[in-house]
């Protein structure tokens, strides 16, 4: 099934509506299908009225509930899944403003206890310098002062050892020169250094290593609930568990792969030497 990116945003809409005339059709009130359910009343007319978004077990629960046919069964649970799935456009993130995406990103990273970053050709903001974050924005028209200063207050949240991360960044990410030799010589040790933060661990995939299929995107997963998947043109969002759990899965395939501890130092200490 091929959909549109703008018309992620409107399948929560359409399960909703669905899902209460799938109810509605086999004749159960709303009450009988939450018993059935073992679901409250409140809470099936929070999903029929879009409130709430339902688990991929919910759905399924009142469509047995509902006693429905194998085709309309694989049609919602299509849209269900679409519905556990969001675009954000990299326009319409201009348009709102990068300081509110940053914002976002700090709720979520506020909301989570374990992270997982996979880098592929960039590093990302919370391992950033000042600088390196300045020539990551060059591209964009506007000023930019304000989410600078917001990628820089989220780099805290390494320092909360309630929290656990992992980034994981190809000999590309790291060598990428999107600032001048020196410059990228300092954001180079910056990351050596987080590697000493007890709560993070910071691996690095040289070249020369196989990886196996090769990865095609950097992506994040939250926890087991969410992962975000970065492209040029704006970011995906998954919630569905199959699509978090397939994420968690390639990261640790690239996890087994990457150089971390004193490894990592003195792979990163050899490519900050090579740019002085």
């Amino acid at each position: 099934m091929s959909v549109e990116p703008e018309a992620l945003g409107q399948s929560g809409e359409e399960l909703a509506a669905l899902l209460k005339a799938v109810r509605k059709r086999s004749g159960l009130s709303g009450a009988r299908a939450a018993t059935r359910c073992n679901m409250s009343q409140s809470k099936v007319s929070r999903i029929e009225n879009g409130k709430v978004r339902p688990s991929l077990v919910d759905v399924e629960q009142l469509l047995r509930a509902c006693e429905a046919d194998p085709a309309l069964v694989s049609q919602v649970m299509t849209l269900a899944r679409l519905a556990h799935t969001q675009w954000q456009g990299a326009r319409g993130m201009r348009r709102k403003g990068l300081d509110k995406k940053q914002l976002e990103l700090a709720g979520l990273e506020a909301s989570s206890a374990e992270l997982r970053l996979f880098l592929l050709s960039m590093i990302t903001g919370l391992l950033s310098t000042p600088e390196y974050i300045r020539a990551s924005l060059a591209h964009i028209p506007g000023d930019h002062s304000r989410t600078i200063a917001r990628k820089l207050e989220r780099q805290q949240v390494l320092y909360d050892c309630s929290k656990r991360f992992t980034f994981i960044l190809t000999e590309q990410a790291v060598r990428w020169p999107l600032v001048g030799p020196d410059a990228l010589a300092v954001q180079v040790d910056h990351l050596a250094s987080l590697t000493h933060l007890p709560n993070v661990r910071l691996g690095v995939i040289p070249l020369t290593v196989p990886t196996g299929p090769a990865p095609l995107n950097t992506f994040t997963v939250y926890d087991d609930r969410i992962a975000t998947v970065e492209l040029s043109t704006g970011v995906m969002v998954f919630r569905d568990p199959r699509d978090v759990a397939s994420h968690r899965e390639e990261f640790s395939q690239l996890e087994d792969r990457a150089l971390f501890g004193d490894d990592a130092r003195v792979f990163l200490g050899a490519c900050a030497a090579t740019l002085r």
